[in-house]
Parts: C-alpha cells; structure tokens; sequence
C-alpha cells in the first residue's frame, strides 16, 4: 500500500523542470573547412578558365571558324544518323530478347542468355571489324529451304556496306545491353498486376504491351537515356571503318592542316551539346511518365 500511494502521489505532482535563464545564446554551427574547401575549388576554376582564355594553344579562332564547317554538319548528321537508328533497332531488340530471358521455355531463356553474354562480352570495336568482313566468311547470302536449295541470293559485299556493318554492330551490341535494362523495369513492377491481368484473362502479349510495360518505363528510362548517351560517343569508334562521322572528320582535317588540338575541340564541344539535348529530353520524357506518382 505504501507503494501505491507513493506512485500516486507522484503521478499527481510530476517533477518539475530547472528554470530555464533568461536568455539563451544561440552560436550557430561553424565549417572553416567548408569556406576553405570552396575557396581552393574556385581558385581552381577560376585559374581554369583564365588557361583557356589566354593560352594560344587553344587557338580559339581554328575553332569557330571549323566549329559550323560544311564537313563537319555533315559528318554530325551521320554521327546522328547512327545514334537514333542504331538506339531504335537496339531497343527493339531488347524488348524481345527481356521476356525471352524471363520466359518459362528454357530454350528461349538460354538463346537470350546466350546473346547478351556473348554481345556484352566482346568489345564493339570487334564486333564492327567482324561484320565488315562478314564477306570473307560468307560470299552470298540465300533465302531458302533451311540445309536445302535457296530461291534467291545477294552478294554479301552489296548487302552489308561500310556503313550497314557500323549500324549492324550498334544495333546488335546496344539490344544486348538494352535487354538487360528492360528485363530490370520488368522486374520493378510488381508481381501483383500481372497477377490480376492473368486473372482477367487478358492474353500474355497484351498483359505485356498495355500493363507491364507502361509501369515499367519509368524504372527504364534513366537507364535507357544513359545508354543512348553512351551509344552517342560509341559511335566514334566506327572511324575504323573508314566512315565519315564526327570523329573521323576530325581526323582528316587535323591530319591536313595539323591544327589536332582545336578540332579536337570542335568535337568534344558538339558531343558536350548533344549530350546536353539528349538530357533535356530525358528530363521531359521522365516527367511524362512519372505522372500520377510521388517521387
């Protein structure tokens, strides 16, 4: 009983708080470090900057006067050219090779492994010197009876050019990677919908185009966008083929006049800004279809 009254007595009279003094003295939170590190980082653009603006090295004048010459556009509508047709195939590809990867059929599953291990292993430079030599291997190419007489052939040389080798290893190298990052927004969503689409009987490719896919592009897009910038500056890579993008644009005309440094800056400058379109148009296609949910 003497426990009880004990607590009751200080339910009823709580311990009360110290005073407080009459005025507190608030010191706010310090970073020397913080102001040194800016200081250091701004030192460092600033003297950047001043490099760029008075080392004649630079030759700023070779630059904006090669920077919008007729060779160039043209070598960028083809370095462009590649890019989007090459992006479009490679993504097309990956849409199907993803649900091949997550298919119940193990022929398909292990055809879909197969391909993106062997295309994600061997570097796209290969890949283009393979396929422009696709000829060595097979002369003529015949649509047919399969292991039996053909109906019509075509040279090989005259099927795959010079620039349809560049866009074929694009093509085929991008689905590979493509693959992956549609079977990874697939996976996002969640296991439920297509639960209740199967419920509703609604048939598997139908599930797949009006359900999954449209929730799953939002788990795509960042990565897709991220591809596409990294297939803009693979395509450098087709000069070994002796077409005439950006970069091997560059080259021929360093290698007549010797001016390497500002050409090389007149293509790092218009990769900088088609980088910089392909973000923007990221960042409205995201919007579009983050619609509706929170972030």
């Amino acid at each position: 009983m003497s426990l009880l009254s004990s607590a009751r007595r200080t339910s009823a009279h709580p311990p009360t708080a110290p005073p407080l003094p009459d005025e507190l003295v608030v010191v706010p939170a310090r970073h020397p470090w913080r102001w040194i590190a800016v200081a250091a980082v701004l030192v460092l653009l600033a003297q950047f900057l001043h490099g760029l603006a008075t080392n004649p090295g630079w030759e700023w004048g070779t630059f904006a006067g090669y920077f919008f010459e007729k060779s160039v556009m043209e070598a960028l509508l083809v370095t462009l050219e590649l890019t989007f047709a090459g992006a479009v195939l490679g993504f097309l590809g990956g849409i199907v090779l993803a649900p091949m990867r997550l298919s119940g059929n193990p022929v398909l599953r292990a055809v879909s492994w197969a391909y993106i291990w062997v295309f994600r292993s061997v570097p796209l430079i290969v890949q283009l010197l393979f396929w422009a030599n696709l000829g060595y291997l097979y002369d003529r190419l015949q649509v047919g009876v399969p292991f039996g007489p053909g109906f019509f052939s075509v040279g090989t040389s005259q099927l795959v050019s010079a620039f349809g080798a560049a866009l074929l290893g694009l093509a085929l190298h991008e689905s590979a990677y493509a693959a992956e990052i549609v079977r990874a927004g697939i996976l996002s969503v969640d296991q439920r919908q297509r639960e209740a689409a199967a419920a509703l009987g609604i048939p598997r490719l139908r599930q797949f185009r009006r359900i999954l896919l449209p929730q799953a592009m939002r788990a795509i897009l960042p990565n897709a966008a991220n591809e596409l910038v990294n297939l803009l500056k693979s395509t450098s890579v087709v000069y070994v083929l002796a077409i005439g993008e950006l970069f091997y644009q560059v080259q021929v005309i360093y290698g007549r006049n010797g001016r390497v440094v500002p050409l090389l800056l007149v293509a790092t400058v218009w990769y900088v800004v088609l980088t910089a379109v392909l973000s923007v148009l990221q960042h409205y296609t995201e919007r579009r279809f983050s619609r509706g949910y929170a972030r």
